[in-house]
């Protein structure tokens, strides 16, 4: 009888098969619930430290942490401040960080960005061995001030805001704010290090040496976007430079005013001087007025003296 055909090794065989899938099965959970360990740990939900990421892999005290019934999907977020100062004034570093399709050329793990439109941005960036993909929104504007926007993307994005300072004539600060949002375990894993962090400030300071070196050597050729975005309201440049020009013309026109309404009243105090004065000479020159001379009273008559001329002639007759 051969053994191959025996009962015992067949029985042997299919049991030694029904172990192997047995173990594959246990293999396999395991390794799933080793992942979900550390993008648990990752998130912030596992606890922190050693024991933590022990706890994540199930080899710690803890066991294998919070099993798939009690965890809780609470969302993390990563907040990223960076600043840096760059030797130019505040409308270059602004009108250069505008170009922004031009950022792959000289950042390392940015690999492409593609603007739609004024406030619609693609992105793609490198993080570790695989590549994302996000859609940006710039919902705030200014020139020479700051730039906000807001961000989607099913394995991450990063929402956040930079502000530009003026120092000095030639010296601008510029400060990053970034909220990186990860999902997916290249994400979480990379989070437990805070490579966004680093990485961010590595592009940062590579944004400030393109600004040093080639930016400064080109700045007539340099065109960058000036136009506004408010409550996601798109402003062309033109548009901008129009209400510029207008709001110009009324504060000459206001400024025009006020010098006219200066200047016409210290002529009025002039002419009133001037009259006041022709006036004063015309009455120093004026020929006095030569005094009424006293009316003459008439001399009283003297009583007529007829009657004694009459007795007298007649005597002298008798």
């Amino acid at each position: 009888m051969s053994t191959t055909s025996s009962p015992l090794f067949e029985a042997t065989k299919r049991l030694g098969g029904a172990l192997g899938k047995q173990a594959l099965s246990k293999a396999g959970d395991k390794i799933g619930d080793v992942t979900e360990g550390l993008t648990s740990f990752a998130s912030g939900d596992g606890g922190g430290g050693v024991q933590g990421l022990m706890d994540a892999v199930g080899i710690g005290g803890g066991g294998k942490g919070k099993g798939k019934g009690g965890k809780s999907q609470k969302i993390k977020l990563t907040t990223i401040v960076e600043t840096a100062d760059v030797g130019v004034p505040v409308d270059v570093a602004y009108d250069q960080w505008t170009q922004f399709t031009e950022f792959p050329s000289f950042m390392k793990k940015v690999e492409h960005v593609e603007q739609d439109e004024d406030d619609k941005l693609t992105w793609q960036a490198q993080i570790f061995w695989s590549h994302r993909n996000w859609e940006s929104t710039i919902v705030e504007q200014t020139p020479d001030e700051r730039i906000v926007w807001e961000s989607s993307g099913a394995k991450g994005y990063v929402d956040g805001a930079v502000s530009f300072h003026e120092i000095g004539p030639s010296l601008t600060r510029i400060v990053l704010v970034l909220e990186y949002h990860p999902k997916g375990l290249f994400e979480h894993v990379g989070n437990i290090w805070r490579a966004q962090g680093r990485r961010a400030r590595l592009e940062l300071k590579h944004f400030q040496r393109h600004v040093m070196v080639n930016t400064v050597l080109h700045v007539d050729e340099l065109e960058g976007w000036r136009g506004e975005i408010h409550d996601g309201e798109v402003i062309p440049p033109e548009e901008r430079e129009d209400d510029q020009a207008e709001d110009q013309e009324g504060e000459d026109e206001a400024a025009e005013s006020e010098d006219l309404d200066e200047d016409t009243e210290p002529e009025a105090e002039d002419e009133e001087l001037d009259e006041d004065a022709e006036d004063a000479e015309e009455d120093e020159y004026e020929e006095p007025e030569e005094p009424e001379e006293p009316e003459e009273e008439p001399e009283p008559e003297m009583p007529r003296q007829r009657g004694r001329r009459k007795a007298a002639a007649s005597r002298s007759r008798s």
